[in-house]
């Protein structure tokens, strides 16, 4: 039987993105990392409802030069300790790459889905920008933007719904898969 899964983008929905000129950014150290009140309580709900809880992030800033992996990867065993994740996929790469892994492409979800056995059909990507709901939508996904205050591309007709914060998008999950099921 395959599994169902919650894909969560990291910068700006499992973690607050540091804003500049209204443009969202990773965090490049460890003391840049803060994690939503809600983050916990929202991700536990969903991973006692049976969903495997999988960060899939885009981290360009390795490629650049701007930050190093050992630092990401801080970044994110910070994470693992503090939430009820079973892991956190990444890409490295920047555009000029053209990787598959590299969001709006779905190759992180799509590896995840063969590694877990994941039904990407009954799964959710949540995402914070139009790369994350492109990649969510090409794996075959239900996609929620968790709105933020950017100034950037607006992504809220694509996405299956629209949610104010963790708490919210995970309401609409409950309700909307486990009814499906």
């Amino acid at each position: 039987m395959k599994q169902r899964a919650i894909f969560l983008d990291r910068d700006g929905v499992l973690n607050h993105a540091i804003i500049k000129n209204g443009k969202p950014f990773a965090p490049l150290t460890l003391d840049e990392l803060s994690i939503p009140d809600d983050a916990f309580a929202a991700l536990s709900r969903l991973k006692v409802a049976g969903f495997l809880l999988i960060g899939a992030t885009n981290q360009p800033d390795v490629a650049r030069g701007t930050t190093t992996r050992e630092t990401i990867e801080a970044i994110n065993a910070r994470m693992m300790e503090v939430l009820p994740l079973d892991e956190i996929r990444v890409c490295f790469h920047d555009d000029s790459h053209q990787c598959l892994c590299r969001k709006p492409l779905p190759g992180l979800l799509t590896q995840a889905a063969a590694d877990f056995k994941i039904d990407l059909n009954n799964s959710v990507m949540i995402g914070d920008r139009w790369k994350d709901i492109d990649a969510g939508q090409r794996a075959g996904c239900q996609t929620i933007l968790l709105r933020q205050d950017y100034q950037e591309e607006d992504t809220t007709k694509t996405a299956s719904y629209t949610a104010s914060s963790l708490t919210d998008a995970t309401n609409w999950i409950l309700t909307t898969l486990i009814e499906k099921r």
